[in-house]
């Protein structure tokens, strides 16, 4: 089982001025998994507090995944990039490059994205887009890295040029 940690960082979203649809599909998607969400929450736009709440989740409850949603862009508002960046101890620039990847299929306006990942200690933080509809392509597309990924951060994986699929 894999313990998550979902984060939606949202001014509007934080102040219940916006409904949280992004961190609900990322709660539809990681359902059939076999995860346990040992928290979600909604926080604001505010660098520290996004620091705060990913050195928790990883640190204190031992989450193996964090995965955030929103805060990506280029608005002056929008920190989380910087505040994981602080947090993590390696960057896997894999993901950010594909989630843009798939993004641009959709839309040319997903080359704006900043959306990065990394590991902290023995977990994955995973920045994913803010909108639901980008939410769902970039995790979908990922989901079945995750695993395999946390198993190798446990020194529990196989060789990584064999699929597992």
């Amino acid at each position: 089982m894999i313990t998550v940690g979902i984060l939606t960082i949202s001014d509007k979203g934080a102040k219940g001025e916006r409904e949280d649809k992004s961190g609900q599909v990322i709660m539809e998607l990681i359902s059939p998994l076999n995860v346990q969400v040992t928290e979600y929450k909604i926080i604001p736009d505010e660098k520290e507090m996004i620091i705060d709440n990913l050195i928790r989740l990883v640190d204190e409850l031992g989450c193996e995944l964090v995965l955030t949603t929103g805060g990506t862009g280029l608005s002056p508002r929008d920190v989380t990039p910087e505040a994981t960046k602080e947090v993590i101890e390696k960057e896997i620039p894999g993901f950010g490059e594909i989630m843009r990847t798939i993004g641009f299929k959709s839309t040319p306006h997903a080359l704006l994205s900043r959306a990065m990942a990394g590991t902290r200690k023995q977990s994955l933080i995973i920045n994913l887009p803010g909108s639901p509809k980008g939410v769902r392509e970039c995790l979908e597309l990922i989901l079945p890295s995750i695993p395999h990924g946390i198993k190798v951060l446990k020194g529990q994986g196989q060789e990584c040029g064999k699929a597992s699929r």
